[in-house]
């Protein structure tokens, strides 16, 4: 493994970050299989989103909440491992509140709120079509050993 160095410029970040998301959604065959699109990434941000599809929705006639956790958790793990530093989540919450339907388009964005020493606190906002917020999501992160992409 060789040395990493941090970016020197914002647009090496922003390099980076992008090629990180690159390599992480090719082996991600869980966001893939649910139909993730990455919409942005940039250091500490990510932007995903996922078609609701019939597969999707509950007894209720609403998208299941554990597929709106799901999509919101990849944002956020987009979002923490965008330095190149495997980082995986230590702990998550989500508040729903408003039901996503069958053909909804959902958009989960995380932005990094605070980032020190080996763990973050990364805020999601889950929305649909029409800008109305389905769900507020807080992922606290953990960085481990490790880098994501190792050809620097």
């Amino acid at each position: 493994m060789g040395e990493h160095h941090p970016p020197h410029s914002a647009d090496e970040a922003l390099g980076l970050a992008q090629r990180v998301a690159e390599r992480m959604l090719a082996s991600d065959r869980a966001s893939r299989g649910l139909g993730m699109a990455i919409v942005q990434i940039e250091p500490g941000r990510a932007t995903l989103s996922m078609t609701v599809r019939g597969d999707m929705v509950n007894g209720h006639a609403i998208c299941h909440g554990g597929f709106i956790f799901t999509l919101a958790d990849s944002a956020f793990a987009f979002a923490c491992n965008s330095y190149n530093f495997n980082t995986v989540a230590q702990g998550c919450s989500i508040e729903y509140l408003a039901p996503a339907r069958e053909g909804d388009v959902l958009t989960a964005v995380a932005h990094e709120r605070s980032l020190s020493g080996r763990t973050g606190v990364y805020d999601i906002e889950v929305t649909n079509q029409r800008g109305e917020t389905i769900a507020l999501f807080r992922g606290k992160s953990y960085r481990i050993k490790g880098h994501i992409v190792e050809d620097l």
